[in-house]
């Protein structure tokens, strides 16, 4: 793999160990991963967020295709309402916000849930999410990782920052979730503008307990843990994750969340 010029002295050591341990641990060559990281969870990295992303592009290797969230929740909103898919930033993390500003990364448009990717499905992928009006709708690029048996990788974050899991909960129609109906302008790659409304997600009162899915998934098989640098990682198969997630709220609409003291 070519190396960016003026590269950091022991980054190259640091990219290829990277990929060695996430294909020890699991990751598919020539698959489809979705992405949550925590950069500071690895240790000190040299090269920073371009290690991170080099090491998971050589292990999923020419065929394979990359997927990281890039929510911007915290910067787009009822008194900022514009998205604009080239320069908003994402608020999700150094390494996120660093794909993002990649050349050759794409994002889907949504003002709130977007995804940035790269890779040989990735144009397909982020191509439709435009047109649902809720975060994780039946377009959305964590429906179709999952459509397409995909993996989600956390990366040294655990497990609670499972966005595809909201994506569950519209499916069950939890009672908790959605929040008001907001109109958004738009701005795509092509400098085009449009107005187009979106169906916030709520949480009032309720902490997030995604890790409980772990709980649900046959390890070894549907789920596997192991270490990258200094970090805990977990790949999720993702079709399982959904299918299994999918009965337990059917059975517990609560099942996922707690109430905050």
């Amino acid at each position: 793999m070519d190396l960016p010029k003026g590269f950091a002295k022991g980054a190259d050591e640091a990219r290829r160990r990277i990929c060695a341990e996430l294909l020890r641990v699991g990751l598919r060559r020539g698959g489809i991963v979705l992405v949550h990281s925590s950069l500071s969870s690895l240790g000190h990295v040299p090269g920073g967020p371009e290690t991170v992303i080099l090491g998971l592009l050589e292990a999923l290797g020419p065929d394979g295709t990359l997927l990281m969230p890039a929510l911007s929740y915290e910067l787009v909103g009822p008194e900022q309402p514009v998205f604009d898919v080239l320069r908003t930033p994402s608020n999700v993390g150094a390494i996120p916000e660093h794909f993002r500003t990649r050349s050759g990364t794409l994002r889907s448009i949504h003002p709130t849930h977007s995804v940035c990717g790269v890779g040989r499905l990735a144009g397909g992928i982020l191509a439709e999410h435009h047109l649902d009006d809720t975060p994780v709708g039946p377009h959305s690029p964590f429906r179709r990782v999952r459509d397409l048996g995909g993996q989600i990788l956390f990366l040294g974050c655990g497990l609670r920052p499972n966005t595809s899991m909201h994506g569950v909960e519209e499916l069950a129609e939890v009672p908790y979730l959605f929040g008001e109906t907001y109109i958004y302008r738009i701005i795509d790659a092509q400098g085009r503008e449009w107005s187009a409304r979106h169906r916030h997600h709520n949480f009032a009162g309720w902490r997030q307990r995604y890790d409980r899915v772990a709980d649900l998934l046959t390890a070894g098989a549907e789920i596997k843990a192991g270490r990258v640098l200094q970090a805990t990682v977990h790949i999720l198969q993702a079709r399982p994750m959904w299918r299994r997630a999918l009965e337990a709220l059917r059975s517990d609409p609560f099942y996922f969340v707690e109430r905050r003291r």
